[in-house]
């Protein structure tokens, strides 16, 4: 039997990825889910959101790996593998794009347009150089490599810039809005600065940065409201949704294990779930 998920596909990735564009809106923020699997796209598709991205931590522990383990030729095929599970416009977290150099990092570009995503993400954060961020300079001559295949096609396929200052021990807002100021500039068409202190910190950067800006929701931070009337284009949330399955999982082991009567209502809920994403008989 072939895969239960794939459907029939009717969106070309141009016109995903020219709809993923549409949808960033300052003001009026794409709430983008992040799924780790094909299941967990279907799932979500059939909720209702209007595009997806993946995610390095999800996609990683759904192998029993740390983030950042996931070899390029993985990160792709996971990524390639939801793109076949929906329609929607799907991003990929392509972490530091997989390159030493602007030639390495297009080559990644090259794949992913290859596996027909509508976006892309990549950082200025290194874990094999020392774990460090890079120059702003050779930053964005990386950005720069990216944006020029991922604009050369047929599909403008969209990419997100990341500035890892805020979530690696650097906690510089001036630094950060230079890097994604420089980032715009060498044609992302998006930007992303996750760890952000605070409100006032995401509306200085929607100020000062001339391109729609990603936030992560975090159940304890602003709220959707907050944050859309700060500018915010686009909300994504990480691996979140990865480990509250995860913590699901153990909790309705631990009711099968004490009996509880619980694990009914929770095994009811989610044959309702895959149900109606329609994968299952």
């Amino acid at each position: 039997m072939g895969s239960s998920y794939a459907p029939a596909v009717t969106v070309t990735q141009r016109d995903k990825a020219a709809r993923f564009l549409d949808l960033h809106r300052p003001g009026e923020p794409l709430l983008m889910p992040n799924p780790w699997d094909p299941g967990a796209a279907k799932v979500l598709a059939g909720l209702g959101f209007e595009a997806l991205a993946t995610t390095s931590s999800g996609a990683a522990g759904a192998r029993a790996r740390s983030d950042g383990a996931l070899r390029r030729d993985e990160v792709i095929a996971a990524a390639a593998a939801i793109v076949a599970a929906t329609d929607l416009p799907v991003s990929a977290d392509m972490e530091h794009c997989f390159g030493d150099d602007a030639a390495g990092v297009a080559e990644t570009a090259r794949l992913v347009v290859d596996a027909g995503l509508a976006g892309f993400s990549i950082e200025d954060y290194d874990r094999a150089r020392d774990e460090r961020i890079l120059p702003i300079d050779e930053a964005a001559e990386r950005v720069a490599a990216v944006v020029e295949v991922a604009h050369a096609g047929p599909a403008h396929v969209v990419v997100t810039a990341r500035a890892e200052n805020h979530i690696r021990g650097r906690d510089d807002l001036d630094d950060t809005i230079a890097r994604l100021q420089a980032y715009a500039a060498a044609g992302a068409d998006a930007v992303f600065a996750p760890g952000l202190p605070d409100l006032a910190a995401v509306a200085r950067v929607v100020r000062e940065v001339d391109k729609p800006l990603n936030v992560i929701f975090r159940p304890d931070g602003p709220t959707v409201a907050e944050l859309a009337g700060a500018g915010v284009a686009r909300l994504s949330v990480g691996g979140s949704l990865f480990y509250v399955a995860m913590g699901a999982l153990a909790t309705a082991a631990e009711s099968i294990r004490a009996d509880r009567a619980e694990y009914a209502e929770q095994l009811a809920a989610g044959v309702a779930a895959v149900k109606k994403a329609g994968f299952t008989r």
